[in-house]
Order: C-alpha cells, then structure tokens, then sequence
C-alpha cells in the first residue's frame, strides 16, 4: 500500500480488517501508555512514598485540564482530516496540518504560563494539604513547562492515525514509554530527584517523539505533509476544529472538576491517604479505559471516512464490531476489581492501609463497567462523524447531570463510600441514555439509505 492510498482504503477494505489495522496500533500504543502511567506512579510510590502517591493524585485534575485543550485541538483536527479525505478535498486537509501545529503553539504557551503562575493556589484547590502540596508541585511545574511539548506530541499522533499512519502513531507512543520507562529509575534514584526526576522522565520522552514526528510530516512524499502557507490560522478550519474538538474538550474539562470532588470528598471524609487510594484505582481503572480509547482512536478514521462519503452500512458495521469489543475489555476491568483488587494495590505501595483503601474504592469504581465500554464507543461515534452537539450532550449528560451531583449528595449520606459509589451510577445512567441515542441514529442511517 503507496503512502498517497492509505487514506483511501478507508472506504473500499473490509471492515474488520480495517478495525483491526487501525485499532491495533492504537490499542498497542495506549496499553503501552497507560502501562507507564502506572509504572511511572508504581516508582513513585515504592521510591518515594505513599504520600507522593497522594501528591501525584492532586495533579490529576491540572493534568485532565490540558488534556482538555490538547484533546479540543488534536480530536478536533483529526476528526476533520479524516472527513476531507473521505471527501477529497486534499488541500483543505493539508491547512488543517499547519493550523494544528499553530493552535497547539499558542494554547499550549498560554496554559502553561497561566498555571505556572497560580500554581500553589491551583493545587490548594484542587485537594491539596500541607502534607502533599511539595510533591504535587514538584511534579507539575516541570510538566507545565513542557506543556507545548505535550500538546503538539498528542496532536500530531492523532493527525498521524487519520492521515493513514496508525502504525507510526503507534510507534511514537511506545517509544514515548519506553524511553519513559528507561528514565524513570535513571532520574528518579540514581539522580535521586524523586517525583521531579519522573516529571522530567516524561517530557524528554515526548520530545524525542516529537522530533520523529515532524520529521515525518516533513516528507514531501506523504500526501499530507508540512508546506509553507499552511500554518497560517485558516477562521474556517479553525471554526470547525474547535466546534468538533468541543466534546473531547467538555469531557476532559468536566473530568477536571469531577476529580476536584473526588479529591475533596476524599480529604475531609478519608484523609490523604483516600486520595492516594484513588490515585491508585484510578491508574488501574485507567488502564482498560485507554485499551477503549485506543478501539475509539481506530474506528474514527474508518467511521469518519465512511460518513463523509456516505457509506452508511459501514458506519454501522464499524460502530456495532467496535461496540463488542469495548464491552469484552470492560467486563476484564470489572473482573478485575471484583476478584484481585488487593494485589493490584500491592504492586503499588506497601503501606497497608492505602492497599486497603485502594482495593475497596477500586471495587466500587469497577461495579458497572460491563457497560462503561458501550457508553465510551457511542460518545467517540457521534464526534468521529461530526455530530459534535451530540458527543458534547451525552459527554456532559454524564458528567454534569449524573456525576458531579452525585458526588455532591452522596458524600453527607454514606461519607468515603459515597464518594465511590458516585461513578458507577452515573456510569449507569449515561449508558441507558447513550442506548437510546445510538438506536435512533442507527434508525435515521436506514432512512437515509433508503
């Protein structure tokens, strides 16, 4: 398969097959990611303390908001390439390159500086206690001054996968893990820079990653490729950026203030132990949730292709097989939790008591995940086929209408509990929600054909 035709094949190969091809990179790339962030927290926590665990959490809702803007720029763009290229209109998909590398530039500054200079307040707020604020600070203020770096090595694997590149995309990413992995102990105990050396760990990871990146979309042979002209900020493709990348952006900015409550409640009914406890099954939990978004990440391109040459059956096809294989992954996280909840905590700290902790709320986390796996396909199918008011209603149906009231009442009623039990009804609730959506745009796809 030519460079120039890998796009194309979007809309003629089978669909499994297809799936597979851009899922599996993707998938690959996630497990490897996530499989640092709990290598990287399992270094922290055995080399440093429990207490840097609980620091380490509190940068969770700092870390969900740049995911925020990087997702909002990065999805967004994505999205439309793989749009114009069903469409074939190759040259709008060349300026949307450019315009990703600008927007990633400028938000990316702006945030950093912005955070860099509230920092200490930020972390208060977000959960803090005199306790954890050192670690918590120690570890952003590295990470936010290479806020730029990460933006534009999160944009580019995105304009990567759905400019028919899955593998590359997937081959920055492990090498991001690998040269993390290798780092992490290197600054971490034999520079002994604790919880600084695993923040400088990962942004020299991602700028050696970004360097391979750009030397990719600098090959003129590639059918989108960097050219001059092209970084000038377009009002069209931006509009339309940002308008799809609103969803992926409402998520994570929602997931921001979730993570908020979650750490409050946690502190004043648990101590910082409960948020160390989180910070635990959360990484956990993370790891089957980014196995999801590596299936979600595949069938963008094949969905989006497909949509905008109106290809309705495949859609579909791509849709439903995705849908499966969300549920098979999230049902292995449910077990998980269900049966082994205790070791897993162990492989991360020795402190009894935060094993303890993290088990049970791990437990809680996982009670409905058979069906967290469905929600998560549906919310990322209506975003990689442009019905971004429907992404963005159902991501914040979840978060906004569920979660965070949840998370407000059922703390003063059931106390620690209460903060756990919050997510697997909420969890519940949108995935009745998304069922019900999904039914009806399967049913205005058979109209349509029709």
């Amino acid at each position: 398969m030519s460079q120039k035709s890998a796009p194309t094949t979007l809309g003629t190969e089978s669909i499994r097959k297809l799936l597979m091809q851009y899922a599996g990179p993707a998938i690959i790339a996630m497990t490897a990611s996530s499989l640092y962030n709990m290598v990287d927290s399992i270094f922290i926590g055995q080399g440093v303390g429990p207490l840097a665990i609980s620091g380490l959490a509190i940068t969770f809702p700092v870390m969900n908001l740049s995911a925020a803007f990087g997702a909002m720029v990065g999805v967004g763009a994505s999205t439309l390439l793989s749009v114009k290229l069903g469409q074939k209109d190759y040259s709008t998909a060349q300026n949307i390159l450019g315009n990703v590398i600008t927007l990633n530039t400028i938000i990316g500054i702006i945030f950093g500086v912005l955070m860099l200079l509230f920092i200490d307040p930020i972390l208060y707020f977000f959960g803090a206690s005199d306790a954890t604020i050192g670690y918590a600070r120690d570890y952003m203020v590295i990470i936010l001054l290479g806020n730029v770096i990460t933006h534009m090595y999160l944009g580019l694997n995105a304009m990567l996968r759905s400019a028919g590149h899955p593998q590359k995309a997937m081959y920055a990413t492990i090498g991001t893990v690998i040269i993390n992995t290798i780092l992490d102990p290197l600054f971490i105990y034999t520079f002994d820079m604790g919880i600084q050396g695993a923040a400088i760990a990962t942004v020299l990871a991602q700028m050696m990653a970004l360097s391979w990146q750009l030397k990719i979309f600098s090959n003129k042979n590639e059918l989108i490729h960097l050219r001059k002209g092209t970084f000038r900020l377009q009002p069209k493709i931006v509009s339309n950026t940002l308008a799809i990348g609103l969803s992926p952006f409402l998520m994570n900015l929602c997931a921001c203030f979730v993570v908020i409550l979650i750490n409050k409640g946690l502190q004043k009914h648990g101590g910082d132990l409960a948020i160390g406890a989180y910070g635990i099954a959360n990484r956990v939990v993370f790891f089957f949730v980014m196995i999801v978004m590596g299936l979600n990440q595949g069938m963008q391109p094949i969905a989006g292709y497909n949509y905008g040459a109106r290809q309705f059956d495949r859609v579909n096809r791509v849709m439903r097989l995705t849908i499966y294989a969300a549920t098979f992954v999230t049902t292995a996280a449910f077990l998980t939790g269900a049966f082994i909840p205790d070791l897993v905590a162990r492989a991360f700290t020795t402190d009894d008591e935060l094993i303890r902790q993290a088990a049970h709320g791990l437990f809680l986390l996982v009670l409905a995940f058979p069906i967290v796996g469905f929600q998560m396909v549906t919310v990322n199918f209506f975003q990689s086929i442009g019905m971004a008011k429907k992404s963005i209603f159902l991501s914040l149906t979840r978060q906004l209408l569920f979660l965070i009231p949840l998370l407000l009442v059922l703390p003063h009623f059931f106390g620690q509990t209460g903060v756990w039990m919050a997510a697997p009804i909420s969890d519940t609730l949108s995935s009745l929600l998304a069922g019900w959506m999904l039914y009806r745009q399967f049913q205005l796809f058979k109209k349509e054909k029709n």
